[in-house]
């Protein structure tokens, strides 16, 4: 058939093509609004199986251009002033490559195109063969007449029978209409295609392969050089390149080198095209320009994480790739940028992880992937692969030591050296990054036998318990609950946490953000039960059990908050006799004077403050560290063995702003503690502005409201989405008439001696930061004015270290924290910190957690042992699973019955009523018992063994 085409364009060069651009909401829709489609021009607008339609859109005129109007060494310094990098993964430059090919001394040249896409959910190759066949097809023709070969190879592999279908059906119809066969355009210039169908073999998309594989032979690959363009297919000069890179080059050589490097870097050229796949909002396959930042993909396209999980890395390249953390957000993508970062581009895939993701199970998986796909030809890739996945099997079943981790790197440069082709020497890509940005991780595993996501089996009993900082046996108690036997539950409790009727009311619940009920509907409301289960055995009091002989030694703990409270009870229990220095008036630390009594009644944390006095600590109050007692004191005169710092973080942070030394500015830890002493600030009548988006903030703003402020305006630089103050907090101040002020911030305090105004300016959000979300950066000419008489900052709180003064060799890190060891221990000896004055400011169930590992520290240390990384330690509780759980699969979360708010102005009375005891076992009957999956694995049952065969018994 012979058909007339024009050799120009039919719009200007760098006119947007017509499809999906023309479409009048399409720059509007997130997922599409930073793309710009290249490569992928026709994919979705044409069918597929039309040649016409493909002509209509400019289909076959590059090739007609090159033809009628350009030399073949024309055609390839177009290629080569365009920048053109291949797609395959290599960014290997095309230009180059095809002029090597070219200068190559043969009667026989072949083109083939490397369609073997074998990545992990990669499907990049797979959608432009399906959906724009003969883009690639012209490409190919257009560098068989620049090398002078007429013959090529599609090398697809056979998984992909639709894109086979199409391909073979587009080279029919191009040979139909002359594109194909024998003096193209009347050109002494022949051109045939052929397809090969691969097996599915990973490594064959290594070129020297994937050639061996098209020859007849085994898909091995082969030393270089010498390399396809002296050698290659038949030992005749071959041009390899990726399906994607010759979709790129017809609208390379149709509108000129100038217009496609107009298009991303200096560096890398064109666009990049991604399978994005994980932990995002939007998955798909996406055409952007390289340069776009990592961040602008995932939260901009992809539209971020789902569930409100927090990101923690992307996978690019696929199983040979690396993952980068939240600290690269801001990286180009492009090969160089992507490269010096620690990863590569790769052929396309780009995996989203989220919190819920163990780095060590994620290696795993793709070592586990590039090993069962290991040709066997050479040792390094051969053996190494398999040594360093028996590695990592031990230290995700927990039986790791922390040579291993030596043992990893080692394995990985040997494999990286030594190996034949890409496909070992990068195996250990995945992971040696995520060795790089999360060994701590790999540490924990092997250290504290625990896997931080909750993902590795061996080392997770539940989800929930994985969660926990002070690791609660969560499902237990919520059994024994469920089964009204309430002070069974709360001892369970009390063996990692003390503070049972507390965190009932005031811990951020992590249990419950990883409760697996959530994956089927709404997670456990464990707070809440727990709160019932304490509630309900407040009135008996509890006498903490011994646990080991009395000893000689006294320790002293400076602090009365939950770590040193905590640290304390486990001192006692251990034997020692132990007494606790608190400079403030009442025993609590921040739980005393931080949190409202709205929140935490005072009855509450006197009971449970008393039962640590009833273990045998002696608490004693006003007594205040650098003014009654130093650290020097404590160990040389008063006789001290050892000494716990758990000084807290009662110091807020400065705003930095002009006119903060004004009368009315009172900062959010001396509003909340100054009102919690029961001697408020007088707020009544006035208008109040709190600038912050913790607890702080959101405490002191309900607070002055219920002080009888008459505004609120709370300023905060991000978004509601952003702010780290709980939600269910955040929505009650919100009930309550607190004005919000989002992606705002304060630039001065306004007034001459006393305050009279906030001066702010609004905000716009820029790069990300290392918390994953975009910085806050000021509008010019926003400022406007905030009509207030207070000013309450609440920006984050620090140590006041100012008390060590006169306590030699104790360093402090520069955000004012006390420098410790993996033990707990400082600098000086027989000195340990926990909780916030170690942390920085953190929850209640954190602080616990500190004060349970400072203990066993302490004890390892008066032991005269060394202890690597303490842990607190009890047994696991066997509860019998007694009730069908199909009864409850329809059962949804109880709702927190709350004071009206009417009922709270003015008053300080709790707002959470609590569950009642119908509603609270009915509730923990929603549990899916994941402990018993984790028993079932894990402990060793035999015929003998009564705990085995309950165990047995409850998971049938």
């Amino acid at each position: 058939m012979d058909i007339e085409i024009a050799t120009g364009t039919t719009r200007p060069p760098n006119e947007e093509p017509e499809g999906l651009e023309s479409l009048p909401d399409y720059r509007e829709l997130p997922f599409y609004a930073k793309q710009q489609r290249v490569a992928m021009r026709n994919c979705g607008i044409i069918d597929p199986e039309s040649i016409e339609e493909y002509i209509a859109r400019d289909g076959y005129m590059a090739l007609a251009k090159a033809l009628r109007g350009m030399n073949p060494e024309a055609v390839v310094q177009e290629v080569t002033e365009s920048g053109l990098r291949g797609r395959g993964g290599g960014g290997f430059r095309a230009g180059i490559k095809w002029g090597l090919c070219a200068k190559a001394k043969s009667d026989v040249k072949y083109v083939v195109c490397n369609a073997d896409e074998g990545d992990p959910g990669a499907f990049m190759d797979r959608s432009i063969l399906e959906g724009d066949p003969h883009g690639v097809i012209e490409g190919m023709i257009l560098c068989g007449y620049a090398i002078g070969a007429s013959e090529g190879y599609i090398y697809c592999r056979a998984e992909y029978p639709l894109a086979i279908q199409r391909l073979k059906k587009a080279i029919q119809q191009a040979t139909e209409y002359g594109f194909l066969g024998n003096n193209l355009f009347g050109r002494p210039f022949s051109f045939r295609l052929r397809i090969k169908e691969g097996a599915g073999a990973f490594v064959c998309g290594e070129e020297t392969a994937l050639i061996a594989s098209i020859e007849g032979r085994r898909g091995e690959p082969r030393p270089r050089p010498p390399f396809p363009a002296v050698s290659g297919v038949w030992g005749k000069p071959t041009n390899v390149n990726n399906v994607k890179s010759y979709a790129n080059v017809p609208r390379i050589i149709l509108n000129g080198a100038k217009w496609f490097r107009g298009i991303g870097t200096e560096g890398s050229p064109g666009t990049a095209i991604f399978a994005l796949t994980g932990k995002v909002k939007n998955t798909g396959l996406l055409e952007v320009p390289m340069g776009i930042t990592l961040g602008e993909i995932i939260f901009d396209i992809g539209g971020g994480i789902p569930n409100g999980k927090a990101f923690k890395a992307v996978q690019t390249g696929g199983p040979l790739g690396g993952c980068l953390p939240t600290r690269h957000l801001n990286v180009q993508v492009d090969f160089d940028s992507l490269r010096s970062a620690g990863a590569v581009m790769g052929s396309g895939g780009m995996i989203v992880i989220d919190e819920d993701t163990c780095m060590v199970e994620f290696s795993k998986f793709f070592l586990e992937f590039a090993t069962a796909e290991s040709c066997g030809k050479c040792v390094p890739c051969r053996v190494g692969g398999q040594r360093m996945l028996e590695v990592l099997t031990r230290i995700s079943d927990g039986r790791g030591e922390l040579e291993d981790i030596e043992t990893l790197k080692n394995l990985a440069a040997g494999m990286k050296h030594g190996a034949l082709c890409g496909l070992g020497q990068l195996t250990p890509g995945p992971l040696m990054s995520a060795l790089q940005y999360f060994e701590e991780e790999f540490r924990t595993h092997i250290l504290e036998k625990r896997c931080p996501a909750g993902v590795c089996k061996m080392l997770t009993r539940a989800k929930c318990v994985n969660a926990c900082p002070a690791e609660v046996d969560v499902p237990a108690f919520v059994a024994l609950i469920g089964q009204g036997r309430y002070a069974e539950a709360l001892d369970v409790h009390r063996e990692h946490n003390p503070f049972a009727a507390i965190c009932g009311r005031v811990c951020p619940a992590f249990c419950e953000a990883k409760c697996r009920r959530a994956d089927i509907g709404e997670p456990l409301a464990i707070r809440h039960v727990k709160r019932f289960m304490a509630d309900h055995e407040i009135s008996q009091p509890w006498a903490p059990a011994r646990m080991d002989a009395p000893r000689s030694q006294k320790i002293a703990v400076v602090g009365a908050g939950p770590a040193g409270l905590t640290a304390a009870l486990r001192l006692c229990q251990l034997g020692y006799p132990v007494t606790v220095f608190e400079k403030l008036p009442v025993a609590g630390g921040m739980m005393a004077v931080g949190i409202p009594e709205y929140r935490l009644p005072r009855n509450i944390l006197t009971a449970e403050i008393e039962n640590i006095r009833r273990a045998g600590a002696d608490i004693q109050t006003g007594k205040e560290l650098g003014r009654d007692f130093t650290v020097d004191s404590l160990l040389d005169k008063d006789g001290f063995s050892a000494v716990v710092l758990a000084i807290g973080a009662h110091k807020s942070r400065r705003i930095g702003i002009p006119g903060e030394e004004l009368e009315g500015v009172l900062h959010g830890t001396d509003f909340l503690r100054e009102a919690n002493l029961g001697n408020p600030p007088p707020v009544e009548g006035k208008r109040v502005a709190i600038v912050g988006g913790g607890a702080v903030a959101i405490d002191a703003a309900r607070m002055a409201w219920r002080l009888g402020a008459s505004e609120i305006h709370l300023v905060y630089r991000r978004g509601r989405e952003d702010m780290p103050a709980w939600g269910d907090e955040v929505r009650a101040a919100d009930v309550e008439g607190i004005k919000f002020h989002f992606l705002t911030n304060p630039t001065q305090v306004l007034g001459e001696k006393h305050v009279t105004g906030l001066e702010c300016a609004k905000q716009s959000l820029g790069e990300f930061d290392m918390s994953a979300r975009r910085r806050p950066q000021p509008i010019p000419g926003s400022e406007f004015v905030l009509d207030v008489d207070l000013v309450i900052p609440a920006i984050g709180e620090a140590p006041d270290l100012d008390c060590l003064d006169g306590s030699g060799g104790i360093s402090v890190n520069r955000d004012s924290t006390i420098t410790i060891s993996a033990d707990l221990a400082t600098s000086r000896e027989g000195v340990f910190a926990a909780g916030d004055a170690a942390l920085g400011p953190a929850t209640v169930v954190m602080a616990v957690a500190q004060g349970n590992k400072v203990a066993a520290a302490v004890d390892t240390y008066l032991h005269g042992h060394t202890v690597i990384q303490p842990r607190f330690i009890s047994d696991y509780h066997a509860v019998p699973q007694i009730f069908n759980l199909d009864d409850y699969a329809e059962a949804r979360r109880p709702v927190m019955p709350e004071l009206s708010v009417a009922e709270r102005f003015r008053s300080v009375a709790e707002v959470e009523l609590g569950l009642d005891e119908e509603t609270a076992r009915a509730e923990c009957r929603r549990c899916l018992r994941c402990d018993l999956e984790w028993m079932a694995t894990s402990y060793p049952m035999s015929e003998t063994d009564e705990e085995g065969k309950l165990i047995a018994a409850m998971m049938e």
